[in-house]
């Protein structure tokens, strides 16, 4: 567990000294400005806008991230030639995928943290203040990181097999085609051919649903999360979760450098 933090510590230190994450943050924080304009001439809907726009852009920044600091974790090493440096010392390659993935998670985590409080400043100056209402708004952020978590294991398992260009090209694909995995089964259960039927159901069950972990809209508008819909998503999360590190490590520990 120690050398498993060590290396989480360092991936996060690695994370941060990227340019490109302080980039994205001051521009979530620049959308979540002009999600304020865009609410003061819109009458009567100012903060359905606000919590749209605003949770949105912690959304979207936060899977840019995951993609394209995450896919370059483990390959970059690669790249590099440390990777023989790290694993010349006592350290497992479990250790060192399980390390990387925990310190992205924290990067993550630090940053949606930071926009999060930014979209609240943003709400309380829009609202002249905060009700606890307010803060049920913190279930679509909770969702929105179950969702990176998903990507950030995604990429980790693609970075184990391909470049970092390649695997942030994959990872976007599967989570767009993951938004609209339901869509695709429902497509297929419509088409009346028993074999695209089976096709997508297939792709339903083996790529994440990332749309059950869109609620932006429903808190925006109001709409109550039931309990058992969030204990869903978080056993579901985990599990997958489980799967692609899994597979990442049986992947990484038979690789050749």
């Amino acid at each position: 567990m120690g050398r498993i933090v060590t290396i989480a510590l360092g991936a996060f230190k690695e994370s941060v000294r990227e340019r490109v994450l302080y980039n994205l943050v001051v521009f979530a924080l620049l959308m979540i400005g002009a999600a304020i304009l865009l609410g003061s001439i819109s009458v009567g809907v100012e903060q359905i806008i606000l919590v749209n726009l605003g949770l949105a852009a912690i959304s979207v920044f936060g899977l840019l991230i995951a993609i394209f600091i995450g896919t370059g974790l483990v390959s970059k090493e690669i790249d590099r030639r440390t990777i023989y440096n790290i694993l010349s010392k006592p350290v497992a390659r479990s250790e060192f995928i399980l390390g990387k993935y925990a310190g992205l998670l924290l990067t993550l985590f630090v940053n949606t943290a930071i926009m999060t409080a930014g979209f609240y400043v943003a709400l309380a100056i829009q609202k002249r203040g905060l009700a606890l209402p307010d803060f049920s708004l913190l279930i679509a952020v909770y969702f929105i990181l179950l969702q990176l978590a998903i990507v950030v294991g995604v990429a980790i398992f693609f970075s184990c097999i391909s470049t970092s260009i390649l695997s942030a090209v994959f990872t976007f694909c599967i989570f767009v085609i993951g938004n609209f995995s339901s869509d695709i089964r429902a497509f297929g259960q419509d088409s009346g051919s028993p074999l695209l039927e089976k096709m997508t159901a297939v792709l339903y069950y083996l790529l994440p649903n990332f749309g059950d972990f869109n609620v932006i809209n429903q808190v925006a508008h109001g709409v109550r999360i039931p309990r058992v819909f969030i204990t869903a998503n978080t056993c579901y999360a985990l599990l997958y979760i489980a799967v692609l590190l899994s597979g990442a490590v049986l992947i990484f520990e038979e690789r050749e450098f």
